[in-house]
């Protein structure tokens, strides 16, 4: 492809400089906008001044530590419909962890021997010649256990979930009187 336009000027720079010309064999050094302390050029010194004169000093006000910025917000609203989605998830977990804690700490006062030491105690103590009395391992079996666990944890969840949604409307209430909670949040740099 060639170029139809003719003769171009010369290249110009912003404020009518002229680029500097590259010499052969010498590295690229880009131009300065503000000439370096010392009359250094491209980050090199001049031969003939000493190399204390190039040094930069920091600035006698200059902050060393790092600045932290702070915002002040308030707490205007809590969405109800959030909040109860939020505490439903919330108390599923507690209930499901509730039900496993139950289950492993059966398990382990049973490899112990607790409930047959201590049903042994209880049918002594509640026999008589014509019955053997009350027996602690057959009530307190692992599926009566955690079928009373698993009743415990469906209330829960749902007692949880009415109360959190509850409080979220008592809150709404309430910062429409006083305004709300406020938070200072710090971001640090």
């Amino acid at each position: 492809m060639t170029d139809t336009r003719g003769q171009q000027p010369p290249y110009q720079m912003f404020g009518g400089e002229q680029p500097a010309p590259q010499q052969v064999g010498q590295p690229y050094h880009p131009p300065q906008a503000y000439a370096a302390p010392g009359g250094s050029q491209g980050g090199q010194q001049r031969a003939g001044q000493d190399s204390g004169a190039a040094v930069r000093r920091p600035r006698t006000g200059a902050r060393t530590t790092p600045r932290t910025r702070k915002a002040r917000l308030r707490v205007a609203k809590a969405d109800p419909w959030s909040v109860m989605k939020v505490s439903f998830l919330l108390s599923i977990a507690l209930g499901i962890c509730t039900v496993v804690a139950a289950a492993v700490l059966w398990m382990v006062m049973d490899a112990m021997g607790v409930f047959s030491t201590v049903g042994g105690t209880i049918s002594e103590a509640t026999g008589s010649n014509e019955s053997n009395g009350f027996d602690l391992q057959s009530f307190l079996s692992l599926p009566r256990v955690l079928i009373f666990t698993s009743v415990i944890a469906v209330i829960d969840v749902v007692l949880a979930t009415a109360l959190a949604t509850l409080g979220a409307f008592i809150y709404n209430l309430s910062a429409g009187f006083v305004g709300g909670v406020e938070l200072t949040l710090a971001e640090d740099e």
